[in-house]
């Protein structure tokens, strides 16, 4: 067992909070291990560490540096044999009930609520004897781009995931985004075409990011939309960087922004509403936002904040583990493809398990 996972380990015992995470394309392992039980909101403090924010914007925590910690490993300590094979199943009656969901969501967007909402759902999976040090492990084999990470405060839970979209990532003035949107399975066999329905989704995501970062910033460039692979997904994304004129707007940026029509909607406020009152369950901390917070914690360059959206993610508790999936919905969504794509999500989380 690597010195890192035996304290994660002991801090699990001890129900202290800490957080292991492994940045995507590194051979790196961090981990800040919090040395009290407090649990810090982000608002209250100026201190650097790692952030978890809600999908909602209002539980927002980090474990601060100057109350933990820091542990760094190389990932070779965690190579450990493993299966990846997972079975495809469902609930019926989960089924049933999202593709009534996004029926219920392309009827408001035929009534002009909103061009787009992102609508989501919770798989329950019954585990036994979880071992999050070897489930990390095959998130950081089976995972290179992704931001891996597990999160345990014993105020929030335990939360561990692999997500391959960026938030923000800030260097002082400059400021990287990404826009990502739209769902395929890879296929060795045939290159990946996207329809029109995926296409525009992605665009809107684009379009809103790019407009409001207008209000921050008059130098912004962007890439045209291209097909990347995360695991046995492939997604449309677009690069885009933004000089910022004042530093100290960062977290205005950060509320503009957050929620993303990636994980929300457009227009933002009522995609927002029609989430919160008919998915009936609460995302807690699932399509909100981690990361590092004013400090790479790498190279120890303070001013750097590093930012993911929580996707491809679960909550453990008990014996079981809730993994969170959803998908964009546009006037061209048809609820048993949407629902598909959502059981395609969740064999990231699943066949780590």
């Amino acid at each position: 067992m690597s010195k890192l996972f035996k304290k994660a380990r002991e801090q699990f015992n001890l129900k202290l909070p800490f957080v292991v995470y492994c940045k995507p394309n590194s051979d790196k392992i961090i981990s800040l291990l919090q040395t009290i039980d407090t649990l810090f909101e982000l608002d209250s403090t100026n201190e650097s560490g790692f952030v978890m924010v809600s999908f909602d914007n209002k539980k927002r925590f980090i474990i601060p540096e100057n109350q933990s910690e820091l542990i760094i490993e190389n990932t070779i300590a965690l190579d450990l044999p493993f299966s990846s094979n997972a079975e495809v199943s469902f609930d019926k009656k989960d089924k049933i009930s999202f593709e009534k969901l996004v029926k219920s969501g392309v009827e408001a967007i035929n009534n002009k609520e909103f061009e787009k909402v992102v609508l989501s759902r919770k798989e329950v999976v019954k585990i036994e004897n979880f071992d999050f040090e070897l489930v990390f492990s095959k998130l950081v084999l089976n995972y290179n781009d992704a931001l891996k990470y597990c999160f345990y405060h014993p105020k929030i839970g335990f939360w561990i995931g692999a997500t391959p979209e960026q938030f923000i990532k800030i260097e002082d003035t400059k400021l990287k985004t990404v826009s990502l949107a739209g769902t395929q399975l890879n296929s060795d066999d045939e290159p990946v075409v996207w329809d029109k329905k995926e296409i525009k989704e992605q665009q809107i995501v684009t379009d809103y990011i790019v407009n409001n970062l207008e209000l921050f910033s008059n130098k912004i460039e962007f890439s045209k939309p291209y097909t990347i692979k995360a695991g046995t997904l492939s997604h449309i994304k677009t690069t885009i960087e933004a000089e910022i004129l004042d530093k100290n707007s960062i977290n205005k940026i950060i509320n503009v922004l957050h929620p993303t029509p990636a994980v929300c909607g457009f227009p933002k406020q009522n995609a927002k509403n029609f989430i919160l009152g008919n998915e009936n369950y609460d995302r807690e901390f699932y399509s909100g936002f981690l990361g590092e917070w004013k400090k790479d914690f790498l190279t120890f360059k303070e001013n750097q904040s590093d930012l993911f959206v929580n996707l491809r993610c679960m909550k453990v508790e008990d014996n079981q583990a809730i993994v969170y999936v959803g998908c964009g919905i546009t006037k061209d969504s048809i609820p048993e493809k949407e629902f598909e794509e959502t059981v395609n999500k969740s064999m990231t989380m699943k066949k780590v398990l």
